[in-house]
Order: C-alpha cells, then structure tokens, then sequence
C-alpha cells in the first residue's frame, strides 16, 4: 500500500450504536458539500459499545462502506476503532483505518525520574516566557513545572507510543489515522500543558492528527455544555494555536488539528468554535455519538404506535435499571431523579409529548433533560431487545432517517463548519 492516509480538514465522529444509521449520516455529509464544505465522516464505536451491542469492527466497516456505495459518495471516509488500548486493539486491527488511543488511565502514574528529567533537560528551548502567536498571555515555563507536566502525563504519552508502534507494526506506517484522546480524566489540560504534551508525543515519534484533550466545564451526555463559555471559548481559541506552534517547531504532522468528543449536542459551544477556526483557518474533527441513538428513540415515537409503545417500553426499562445503567457514566451524566417521570405517566403520553420531552430544545417547555440523559445511557436496554429492535428501526427506516439527518445536518454540522446564519 503506498501513500500517508491523511484525515481531512474537518471531519464529524458519527457514532451509530445499532449501525443502522450510516445512510442517514451520511447524507448529512453530502448536505454540507453541497453548501460547500467538506466534512469527512467518521464512524466510531468503542470495544464497550461493541460487547454491549453484540456488534463487531467489521459490521461498522461494512455499514459504512454499503452507506457509501448507496449515496455515490466519492470522498474520503473512516472507520474508528474509538478508545482502544493494549489490550482492546486487536479486533480492530483489520476493520478500522482510524485509531483513538485512550491513555487517560495513565495520567498522573508517575513515570521513571530519568524520563522526566531527560524531557525537562531536553527541552530547555522552551524555559522561560514562552510567547505562541494567537495567545494572549506568554506561558511561563521552567524546571518545576516542565517537571510537575511531565509527571503527570509522560508515562500516558509512553503507552500512547507503546500502542502506536504495535498498530504500525500490524498495519504499516502511514496506512491509518492516529487520535490520542486524554479527555476522560478528572482535570482540565491547560493550553500549556497541551503544548507539553505534544512536544512528548512528538518525541515519542507518533505522527499524531488530532488529540482530544479534556476541555473546562462539563460535558455530560446528549445535553448542553455546562460552565463558563468566555473560559472555554478562550482555552480552545488558545489550544489551536498551541496546535499551530507545534506543527511550526516540533515537526508533527500538517493537519494535526484538535478534536472535540462532545458527548454529543454540546450547541452553545458551536459558534465560539466556528468562529475560532475561520480566525485561525484551523480544521477540527468534532465526535457526536450518542445523538444517533437518540434520533432512532424520536423516530420511533413519531411513528406512533409500535414505535411509541417500544419507545415507552425501553424507558420503562431504562427507569427501572437506573442505577445500574448510570453507573459507568456517573462522571458524565446528570440527573435529577425527581425529574424522571415515571413510567406509568410515560405510558399515557401521546407521541408528541414522548418527542418533546426526548428531544433536545431548551426553549421547548417539555423537555426533560434528565429523561434525555436516562435513555442516552439506556442503549443496553434496546440491545438487549435484539431483533425486536432491530426489526423496528427498518420498518420506520424514512421517519428515523429524517430526524437523524436534520438533527446531524442544521444542530451539529451547519453551525460548526459551515456557520449558523448560512
């Protein structure tokens, strides 16, 4: 195989945890192109998603590839292999061309004193005040905190090589997409410390195009961004700059750019980062996951009837399994239980109460953003349906299509690459 498979200026991780989906996102795609600009697709699913679904690498691969061939679509596209490890890579290996390596685990394992002392003393270029263009304020950087940076995130960057070179080693140097992910962890990175970070990572010989740092304020599932927007609207405006700088000075790769894992919907940071990218003519890759799923649920319930019934079904599951279901995400999720309706109340509503409650418009009086969380983590319960599910999904095909391609195209797509008022 010849060449460097290279990501794409902008590109939209499209999570579809059913795979069923793909056509629908797709499209959304082409409806960027169409206002004249391109946004690769990127389909990603995790290990967990996967042992959960029952699904494999190689079905994702082979949605996308039939999405693909149905809708004509001539440009580039990808298969993510979302959050692996050592010890998760393996299944990947063949169906995926894009790799998310997720060291967050590692940040803050001490790493050997040699290492650290052989990065703080290897990098004195970067001692003193440290001035990044597009950055208002100079870094001031010295042993200690070179140091303290190091502590907490080489043995992370290590294990990021670590995984890399058994990837190049099994799939061959320049034939997939490298992501290092840091986001699920406790603590925000400052701008500094992300330019750290990439200086290791370069080091470390990872030709790395997008990184996911943890950006400040909450990101919980399929709800709006919670903090200070001034705050995070000047750290990513300050990130992509240090991107910049790094690309400038370290050698890494051209089209390195940051990637955002949203959580999905997080709509009150899309213009500030529309905006920062025109300002720097930066690329960005945007992950958006769970909204699929949610669609799927919204279709269903417009069709009314066995698609509403099912859709109360699985809440009523998902309510009676709260706990368990909450329990993985408790980091990223949060509800207030006394806003849950219950189940038997759900079971009177009408179709366009179920909707308004699931779908996400703060300025609707019905909507329920705790309701929403519930049955973003309740997947399982509709994968443990099987073909129950399944068989729904086809059969209400065009109405779930439409909500899936609107939602991605008008909330998520037009406002990040193409800018609201187009």
């Amino acid at each position: 195989m010849g060449g460097t498979l290279s990501l794409a200026k902008y590109s939209i991780g499209v999570g579809d945890r059913f795979a069923r989906q793909a056509k629908a996102q797709l499209q959304a795609c082409k409806m960027a192109a169409e206002h004249g600009v391109d946004v690769i697709p990127v389909w990603n699913k995790s290990n967990r998603e996967h042992t959960i679904i029952g699904s494999t690498p190689a079905s994702t691969r082979a949605a996308a590839d039939e999405a693909v061939k149905a809708l004509g679509w001539s440009k580039p596209y990808h298969v993510d292999a979302d959050h692996i490890n050592l010890q998760t890579m393996d299944k990947f290996v063949e169906a995926c061309d894009f790799f998310t390596l997720d060291v967050a685990d590692l940040i803050g394992r001490p790493c050997e004193a040699a290492a650290v002392r052989a990065f703080v003393e290897g990098h004195r270029e970067l001692w003193g005040e440290l001035l990044v263009p597009g950055v208002a304020r100079p870094f001031r950087v010295d042993r200690n905190f070179m140091g303290q940076v190091a502590n907490k995130y080489l043995a992370a960057v290590q294990e990021a090589g670590r995984i890399y070179r058994r990837l190049e080693a099994k799939k061959g140097k320049g034939q997939f997409i490298t992501e290092v992910s840091m986001d699920e962890t406790d603590s925000p990175q400052t701008p500094a410390e992300l330019l750290l970070i990439l200086v290791a990572l370069a080091d470390e010989g990872i030709p790395v195009q997008t990184i996911a740092p943890k950006f400040t304020g909450r990101f919980d599932k399929g709800v709006d961004y919670v903090g200070d927007l001034a705050k995070f609207t000047e750290e990513f405006s300050d990130d992509v700059a240090v991107i910049a700088f790094a690309v400038q000075h370290y050698g890494m790769s051209s089209n390195l750019k940051l990637s955002v894992h949203s959580g999905s919907d997080k709509f009150s940071l899309y213009g500030p980062i529309h905006c920062t990218l025109e300002q720097f003519g930066a690329g960005v890759h945007l992950k958006t996951a769970g909204t699929t799923w949610l669609e799927e649920l919204i279709g269903l319930a417009e069709s009314g009837g066995e698609g509403l019934e099912l859709a109360k079904e699985i809440y009523s599951e998902a309510y009676a399994q709260r706990q368990d279901l909450c329990a993985p995400y408790a980091t990223v999720i949060d509800i207030d239980p006394a806003q849950l309706p219950a189940p038997e109340v759900v079971a009177r509503w009408p179709p366009e109460q179920f909707v308004s409650a699931l779908r996400h418009n703060p300025k609707c009086p019905a909507y329920n953003p705790s309701f929403r969380q519930l049955l973003h983590v309740g997947f399982k319960v509709a994968a443990r349906m099987g073909t129950r599910y399944l068989d729904l999904l086809s059969a209400m095909e065009s109405t779930i299509a439409k909500n899936v391609t609107g939602n991605l195209f008008e909330r998520h797509l037009k406002p990040v690459f193409i800018g609201a008022g187009r």
